[in-house]
């Protein structure tokens, strides 16, 4: 799992669709379609159910949402901690 797969995840279920998803992540909605796509393949199951271009999550979908915005904090917490900085000696 890619930490740019799930931040297209995120985006689309909190937006509600692709094309805003990718307005905001500053990408096409086919690209965040493709990427979502691709997150669930890989892990075997589908996260959002398509239909008439309204998304809605899975129970799958609602707990990669739960857990992957913390799984993106940390991530985003640990990059800022190993920035270069003046209390770093650097």
């Amino acid at each position: 799992m890619e930490l740019e797969q799930l931040r297209m995840f995120i985006a689309a279920a909190e937006s509600g669709s692709f094309s805003a998803a990718g307005r905001g992540l500053y990408t096409s909605h086919s690209t965040v379609s493709r990427g979502v796509s691709a997150l669930e393949k890989e892990l075997g199951v589908e996260l959002i159910r398509r239909s008439n271009r309204l998304l809605s999550l899975s129970p799958e979908g609602e707990l990669l949402l739960r857990e992957g915005r913390e799984l993106l904090a940390a991530a985003d917490r640990l990059k800022e901690r190993l920035k270069p900085g003046p209390d770093r000696g650097e």
